[in-house]
């Protein structure tokens, strides 16, 4: 019996680059569509190679050619448009469409923690996440009416080695080893969901495939949630330092630079704490198991290793600086 085919649109990214080694090694066939070959993160030895431009839809067309899928997992699809143009190209050719969204997505702030699958969706501050929602409409739509063969997953903050949970990236850490301060949202004591991007490949796969998820939607998560404080107290101590935190609204924040104010009052401001009952249910077995205290320390490690990743971004390091002086802790008189 042949084996499972899998075309991952996007199979190089944070998340897709462990779920395609993960698909690999459970015994499906591979495919990786993408533009060209990943330097940070290539696709691993085994996968079929498809170039093509998933914005271009003649171009995705002729990549795919004739083929059929098994699955297709989505990972480059931000709009109702790029959902279209997925339908367009490969309705009727695939057993199951597995869109990735966001938890982003769900009401923000939750009026009830933990998020479960049920829980609505709601975000007035994040046009990404307002997209996501959107497409989300789209697939169910498509399913109730056409029976459409979807599943739509909703990764929380998932990070591997190359990704510094914080908004600035390495420019926090490098604070941090300068003895600079650097600037956390709100008071710090809010919980945060942060997932292996390996413990989320766990799960994803076990959804592949499955009848029982189509028409479905599932988080992916870990089950720790540390405070702000914890995450970045946890970077620190991989990096061989103490930090010095100062503590800033959100809606400052935002003032100051409305670009990461989005993102902030969007996501990161609010405390997401997740139910992964649904995916455990149909994935026996599985639970996340790399804690954030080792993830830190691959992020260091990785970053440590070439002097090129260790970038800092002279504009948010000024800006970082405008808010600690302004809103510094002032000593008694």
């Amino acid at each position: 019996m042949p084996a499972p085919s899998v075309l991952f649109l996007g199979g190089t990214g944070i998340i897709s680059s462990a779920c395609t080694r993960r698909a690999l090694e459970e015994g499906f066939e591979v495919f990786v569509l993408g533009r060209g070959l990943s330097t940070t993160r290539p696709a691993p030895e085994g996968c079929r190679l498809l170039t093509g431009d998933l914005d271009d839809p003649a171009s995705f067309r002729a990549a795919v050619g004739d083929r059929d899928f098994d699955v297709v997992a989505d990972f480059r699809a931000f709009g109702p448009d790029d959902v279209r143009s997925r339908l367009d190209v490969l309705r009727g050719r695939m057993g199951q469409y597995v869109f990735i969204s966001s938890a982003s997505a769900y009401q923000t702030p939750p009026a009830r923690l933990p998020v479960v699958e049920s829980t609505p969706l709601r975000n007035p501050y994040w046009d990404y996440s307002r997209n996501k929602i959107a497409c989300e409409d789209l697939l169910v739509r498509e399913y109730r009416e056409r029976a459409f063969p979807m599943t739509i997953v909703r990764p929380s903050h998932t990070y591997d080695p190359t990704l510094v949970p914080f908004d600035g990236g390495w420019t926090v850490v490098e604070r941090m080893r300068q003895g600079r301060e650097v600037v956390v949202p709100g008071d710090g004591t809010s919980l945060w969901t942060l997932t292996h991007h390996e413990d989320f490949a766990r799960a994803f796969t076990g959804l592949l495939g499955r009848r029982e998820a189509l028409g479905e939607a599932f988080h992916i998560t870990s089950d720790e949630a540390p405070t702000w404080n914890e995450i970045y107290s946890a970077v620190a101590a991989a990096a061989g330092v103490e930090p010095r935190l100062v503590h800033i609204a959100s809606e400052a924040i935002a003032a100051a630079d409305p670009d990461l104010g989005a993102g902030l009052l969007g996501d990161k401001s609010n405390s997401m704490v997740f139910d992964n009952s649904k995916v455990k249910a149909l994935v026996p077995g599985w639970s996340a198991v790399v804690p954030f205290r080792q993830g830190a320390r691959e992020i260091v490690a990785w970053h440590d290793e070439d002097p090129a990743r260790r970038a800092v971004d002279p504009r948010l390091d000024a800006l970082f600086d405008r808010l600690v002086e302004a809103y510094r802790p002032r000593p008694l008189a």
